[in-house]
């Protein structure tokens, strides 16, 4: 899809039409009440009143039918710049003497709905239109020159403008639209890590420990978690409906796993449903992992804090701790438990995942900001 045919582009035109529309009442407001000022002064009065009734006329015309974007065709782009022409080159048989032109300022109606519609190239073609019509119906002097000079620099200017804002507009929803997907992504990487992976990854490590058929088994479930790992990449999925929940409820269901220890406050701690079902994901993340590298039935803490300002979850085991280097060699090789499932999430809800590791064990300081992108 083009820049030019986009949603977001056709709703920046649409709204520079509606601009327009009252610009040319604006500027036919003017061009009437300057009329009845030099009633008295030109040769034909009862000309200029017909001039004056043509313009009306073709603004409400216009201003109806620019509105709809199917009727903004190239016949009545041209049936709005020939009116305009018609009313400069009548001006010398109206007014009888080589003065300011009938409609005046009037003009810049259709020099704008060309720049919007067709861009620099179509403001810089109705500039030139308007113009000459405007210069040939009268001997030119200085000040003439510098009206044809702003009818061509404005077209152009308008033109340029009117591209400019499409092209942002389209480039902003494309940006955007990369990032939700992104974010989706990510999102549902972190759920299949969670569970599907989180059972290949135990059974092809049982499967080694086992020997004979299991290996087997193993090896296949090996191979399925690389393959599953490249296809969560590429999924979309849809937003998680909102609402809010008592975050030391769902903290408190933690305590079913085997060897881990909750201490939650005694009174709600209320959260949007998805920030809290993300922060606690993120520490059955933590829990994860202290099972697979620690051991399946290994003491863990989990610790809930709540703060005006924030909520703070500590996961603390008493394992050998964290390698130095393994966190970023397991990012390197597509591995999301710590960075996708725990640090990722984290960042999601504008919160931060601390981290701190050594020979008497391991503890996550997950803290989520109250009012803050949890709240969004």
């Amino acid at each position: 899809m083009s820049s030019w045919s986009s949603p977001a582009a056709t709703a920046v035109e649409d709204r520079l039409f509606r601009a327009l529309a009252v610009l040319r009442a604006i500027l036919l407001v003017n061009a009437v009440v300057l009329s009845a000022l030099r009633a008295d002064e030109v040769e034909r009065p009862r000309a200029l009143a017909a001039c004056v009734l043509v313009m009306v006329v073709w603004t409400a015309v216009a201003t109806w039918a620019y509105a709809e974007p199917r009727r903004r065709t190239p016949p009545l782009l041209v049936t709005d710049l020939v009116v305009a022409v018609a009313l400069l080159l009548v001006t010398p048989y109206v007014t009888g003497q080589d003065s300011a032109s009938v409609p005046g300022f009037w003009v810049i109606g259709a020099l704008v709905a060309w720049g919007i519609r067709y861009r620099t190239v179509g403001g810089l073609v109705a500039g030139i239109v308007l113009a000459t019509a405007d210069l040939v119906r009268q001997d030119i002097d200085p000040s003439d020159y510098g009206n044809a000079f702003l009818l061509l620099l404005g077209g152009t200017i308008v033109g340029y403008v009117c591209a400019t804002l499409q092209t942002m507009a389209t480039e902003r929803d494309a940006a955007l639209h990369e990032a939700a997907v992104a974010t989706e992504r990510a999102r549902w990487a972190r759920v299949v890590h969670d569970g599907v992976l989180q059972v290949l990854a135990l059974v092809q490590r049982r499967g080694r420990e086992i020997g004979g058929e299991a290996a087997d088994l193993g090896r296949l479930a090996g191979e399925q978690e690389i393959a599953l790992r490249s296809l969560v990449r590429a999924q979309d999925a849809a937003p998680v409906a909102g609402g809010m929940v008592d975050l030391a409820v769902e903290v408190g269901r933690l305590a079913t796993r085997p060897g881990v220890t909750v201490s939650a406050p005694g009174y709600p701690v209320e959260l949007p449903a998805a920030a809290a079902h993300e922060l606690v994901a993120a520490a059955g993340a933590c829990l994860d992992n202290v099972r697979d590298h620690v051991g399946d039935d290994a003491p863990a803490w989990v610790l809930l804090e709540a703060f005006p300002d924030r909520v703070e979850l500590s996961v603390r085991d008493g394992g050998p701790g964290i390698p130095e280097g393994r966190l970023a060699a397991a990012a390197a090789q597509g591995r999301l438990g710590v960075s996708g499932s725990i640090r990722g999430r984290l960042a999601d809800l504008g919160g931060r995942a601390e981290l701190v590791t050594g020979p008497d064990g391991t503890e996550w300081d997950l803290v989520v900001p109250v009012y803050g992108r949890a709240h969004e």
